[in-house]
């Protein structure tokens, strides 16, 4: 490895010393809150027969996404607002940020495979059964997962050969890639040109596809004649499109605001949306505004509460 730091100082929320109990807290309860949502959603599409379809096979295959995705960050800033220590070695913040590029670029492609199949159900209902069968959905999640892990693996192989002689300072509450690249005292020309080519294929075409699909899809929905039909149709995708457009609007702005040395606070703002907040909202919006899985959720407990009051009496 081309380091010779052994070790980074993630500066965090240091600007506000007096609420570091309160942040910890707050995104505690955050943390807490989206796994117990995102592993509920993921229980109900295995438990529930109702949901064995696609687009509940995809739900639940992005809700387990998103569980690891916000574990690889709150943790370890929970641990450093909690014990005020904000060192992290150089591997375990290349670690970090790893697990965060893979699954950012495996989630940009999995919303890309989530509005693929919204587009084949309302634009092509007659050979949506035949074109989303169980094989390529299954394959279509796997190349998801494989793509992220495989597209941010040469970036991180790049940065590991870079040296890093100070300062170690981190000016942010996890590793991220620009932050961690300001740092080295090598030439990062190479790195910054692959990373940069590299994001583009992983994310730009993700978003195009998406787009094309929604434009479709809303192309389709116009063309109902009835305005209860519209409403129904439109129903079905409106979860998954504000949820595109709450991850690409935070993502565009974290690394639009990062170039800025003025925003930099601003930045972490949008980070926290982009990174902690988000996997929160995710299973809120699909549970609130989907009425299958409330459905799937108010039979789950009701059968909980019945087998309880049969092992009581």
């Amino acid at each position: 490895i081309g380091t010779q730091e052994s070790e980074f100082i993630l500066l965090g929320f240091e600007t506000f010393p007096q609420l570091q109990i309160l942040l910890f807290l707050l995104f505690l309860v955050i943390y807490i809150v989206t796994l117990i949502g995102n592993i509920l959603i993921i229980a109900l599409v295995v438990a529930d027969q109702h949901l064995h379809t696609p687009m509940y096979f995809f739900l639940g295959s992005f809700s387990c996404l998103e569980t690891c995705y916000t574990s690889a960050i709150v943790p370890r800033m929970l641990a450093s607002l909690l014990t005020g220590d904000r060192t992290i070695s150089v591997h375990a913040c290349l670690t970090q940020l790893y697990f965060f590029g893979s699954l950012a670029a495996a989630e940009c492609s999995l919303l890309s495979v989530m509005s693929y199949d919204r587009y084949l159900a309302i634009c092509k209902p007659l050979h949506y059964a035949a074109l989303m069968n169980g094989r390529f959905c299954i394959k279509l999640v796997v190349g998801s997962w494989i793509g992220g892990f495989i597209s941010i693996a040469i970036c991180i192989s790049m940065i590991s050969q870079i040296t890093f002689c100070g300062p170690s300072e981190i000016d942010h509450f996890f590793c991220d890639l620009s932050p961690v690249i300001k740092l080295s005292c090598s030439d990062t020309y190479m790195v910054e040109v692959t990373t940069f080519i590299n994001s583009s294929i992983f994310t730009l075409p993700p978003f195009l596809l998406t787009l094309a699909s929604y434009v479709c899809i809303i192309s389709t929905i116009l063309r109902i004649p009835s305005i209860t039909g519209r409403k129904k149709v439109f129903s079905t995708c409106s979860s998954h499109l504000i949820v595109v457009t709450i991850f690409y609007g935070t993502l565009v702005m974290v690394y639009l605001v990062s170039d800025f040395d003025a925003l930099r606070d601003l930045n972490k703002v949008f980070s926290v949306f982009y990174g902690v907040l988000t996997p929160l909202v995710n299973p809120l919006i699909y549970s609130l505004r989907n009425k299958e899985v409330k459905e799937a959720l108010r039979k789950a407990v009701f059968r909980f509460f019945s087998f309880t009051r049969i092992q009581i009496f």
